[in-house]
């Protein structure tokens, strides 16, 4: 294990145990009034759930995931992809509607939620389709992924779980315009400008409301000026995340001295753990938090950039972009500038699966920075 960590990209993997222990001190912090007053279980008690998350999390991935090489996930791609489209469909026959949706398997101590593993099967479903036929010669060869990926979106949308939708619609989007196609393919230009005009009808639908929405998904549009509508579900939450940005100041009251973790944010360990973040350590700190992120998203692209193999490159940079579509959409949401949609921060909020698939993919990307190192050598 040693000579593993020696070859992999040290300020990235530093970086995620840095946000890794922030993520646990603020998961206890911010869930230990709801915990007791809410759920009637310890206060530490999803701290503990959260430890034990991460410390499986970085165990598979130091012991397992840094040493197969990238290129095996090729023999698994149409299986986890098949795989996980048929937890999909399980969830809409024989799952329980929970918050309004149907995105979670119940095992007792654990719940899966299929909706974030999906987001790393896709990555890799991707690179490595690509990375195989790109230089096929068939025509329209790039709709089966985009076939497979979109009944996977279909599906997560049905549920309903809208934030997860357009997260992977947007990730799948933006992979497939960065692919290396030749330039000569006229039928990959087409395609492009049809998913050009698709993602700005989603866009626009998102921003003016739409008649295919039901009643919750059309409910969380109405999301401009939250603090007038203080009494209503659409204004009350993003109102008090604002409140605790606004209680923070520079330097924060204090870690654990938060008011509006006593259940004025129904969720604050998990969509509205930043504003815990800031109202307990200040704005500088959850300025910090932001650069946190935006530096790991760095970090990913250049490793993107020296892969030695496409699949490698799509996967680190499928990750990074995954990571600042999370960030945007969930600070977009906290600050009013775009529909709240119920996203978690990676490595901070609470949730097993997305905490999971996170660092997953991120320690498949430091295999990617090993094999990197390995061919130089």
């Amino acid at each position: 294990m040693k000579s593993s960590i020696k070859k992999i990209d040290k300020p990235l993997f530093i970086s995620m145990i840095i946000l890794s222990i922030l993520g646990l001190v603020m998961v206890f912090s911010s869930s230990s009034i709801s915990a007791i007053l809410q759920y009637g279980v310890s206060s530490s008690y999803f701290f503990k759930k959260q430890l034990i998350v991460m410390a499986v999390g970085y165990l598979v991935g130091l012991l397992i995931i840094l040493r197969i090489p990238v290129k095996n996930y090729n023999k698994w791609k149409s299986l986890l992809m098949i795989g996980i489209i048929f937890a999909l469909i399980g969830l809409l026959l024989y799952s329980k509607v929970t918050n309004g949706a149907q995105s979670w398997y119940r095992l007792g101590f654990f719940s899966l939620q299929p909706s974030e593993f999906a987001k790393a099967i896709i990555i890799i479903y991707l690179a490595e389709f690509f990375d195989r036929h790109l230089s096929n010669n068939q025509r329209f060869f790039f709709l089966r992924p985009i076939i497979a990926c979109g009944a996977v979106v279909f599906l997560i949308f049905l549920q309903p779980d809208l934030g997860t939708a357009a997260i992977l619609g947007l990730l799948i989007f933006i992979m497939f315009m960065v692919v290396p196609f030749s330039k000569d393919d006229k039928d990959v230009k087409i395609f492009k400008i049809i998913g050009t005009i698709a993602l700005s009808i989603v866009v626009l639908v998102m921003i003016f409301g739409g008649e295919l929405l039901n009643s919750e998904q059309a409910s969380r549009l109405t999301y401009k000026k939250p603090c007038t509508r203080y009494t209503l579900k659409t204004g009350y939450q993003v109102c008090n995340g604002m409140i605790a940005i606004n209680n923070g100041g520079l330097f924060g009251v204090g870690l654990g001295n938060s008011t509006q973790k006593y259940l004025y944010l129904p969720e604050a360990h998990t969509d509205f753990i930043f504003p815990i973040i800031v109202e307990e350590l200040g704005s500088i700190v959850g300025a910090g938090v932001l650069l946190l992120y935006l530096f790991i998203a760095f970090r990913l692209v250049v490793i993107a950039r020296r892969a030695k193999s496409l699949a490698g490159s799509m996967i680190a940079f499928g990750t990074a972009v995954l990571l600042i579509l999370h960030l945007i959409i969930n600070i977009g949401g906290l600050l009013a500038l775009i529909p709240l949609t119920g996203v978690p921060l990676p490595l901070l909020s609470y949730g097993g699966s997305s905490t999971l698939t996170i660092i997953g993919l991120l320690f498949i990307s430091l295999r990617v920075s090993m094999e990197t190192q390995i061919v130089k050598e």
